[in-house]
């Protein structure tokens, strides 16, 4: 990638989106530095080469209009950082179906909205990084956290796909999977009204957690946004980040535990198949 690219990153406000746009713009980046309330991010402006527009990803037609505006003051859109998400604390069964569609509406469609107003520009110039940030529950499941997992395993079996359709067409897509980071997330996520008591050790115990580790998360984000900078600039980008200590052992356990289980499996998986023709008889008289 050039030496100077124009980065778009959604949810600025807080979080990983504020300390991604200061890092880059510190380091001489053009930011389009997005939010929905653009007053909590007028500062970032005075970092650099930044332009501040209000977005609501959830809004297609407002994404359709901040893409082309960007391109309009800066000539392109080199990186994607999906970056805005929220959260909900619920045990599966205790998650209502507003809450779960608000989830997807944000942290799934609010991603495709993005992926969608930013190709048609990298596919005419040939080149540009899509980044995700998904979750360690991108690829994990946890309690109390069921849908906010399912919203962003969706986003990653999008990204895959959407990876082997642009990666001929000179534009990568990368997945970014941190676990806890010292952000407001966990603090600001809504959660259920009413638990279920059966739930109390398993969805409960996670929430009380969760609450406990606001300040206390070992992810430093601003390292985290360094390391997303590295990765995107790096000659080989990696098409999948783990950022953290946590994240990095649950996924290389995951795999792990996959693995075993499939070769456990492997001749019943293998057996689900038609057989295949005897070569013997087909060579036969």
């Amino acid at each position: 990638m050039s030496t100077q690219n124009t980065w778009l990153i959604t949810g600025c406000s807080t979080g990983f989106g504020r300390y991604i746009a200061s890092h880059l713009l510190e380091r001489g980046e053009r930011v389009v530095v997005t939010a929905r309330k653009v007053e909590q991010v007028q500062d970032l402006a005075r970092l650099g080469q930044a332009v501040v527009l209000p977005l609501d990803v959830t809004d297609a037609e407002q994404v359709k209009a901040v893409v082309a505006e960007a391109e309009h003051v800066f000539g392109s859109v080199d990186v994607l950082v999906n970056n805005a998400g929220i959260g909900h604390f619920a045990a599966v069964e205790e998650t209502d179906p507003q809450s779960a569609r608000r989830l997807f509406e944000v942290n799934f469609f609010g991603t495709a909205h993005m992926i969608h107003a930013v190709l048609p520009g990298m596919r005419q110039r040939r080149r540009g990084m899509i980044v995700n940030l998904t979750s360690i529950g991108g690829l994990a499941g946890f309690p109390a956290v069921g849908y906010y997992c399912a919203s962003k395993f969706a986003v990653e079996g999008l990204s895959e796909t959407l990876r082997a359709e642009v990666e001929p067409l000179g534009i990568r897509v990368m997945t970014v999977e941190p676990s806890a980071f010292r952000t407001e997330w966990a603090g600001s996520a809504a959660e259920v009204a009413e638990p279920i008591d059966d739930y109390d050790m398993t969805a409960g115990e996670a929430r009380r957690a969760y609450h406990a580790s606001v300040g206390h998360q070992a992810g430093d984000p601003a390292r985290a946004a360094a390391a997303i900078h590295t990765a995107v600039t790096a000659p080989r980008p990696p098409k999948w980040l783990l950022l953290g200590n946590d994240a990095f052992e649950v996924a290389t356990n995951k795999l792990a535990d996959m693995q075993a289980e499939f070769r456990a499996w492997e001749a019943t998986a293998r057996g689900a198949d038609f057989p295949k023709p005897n070569a013997d008889r087909l060579g036969g008289g």
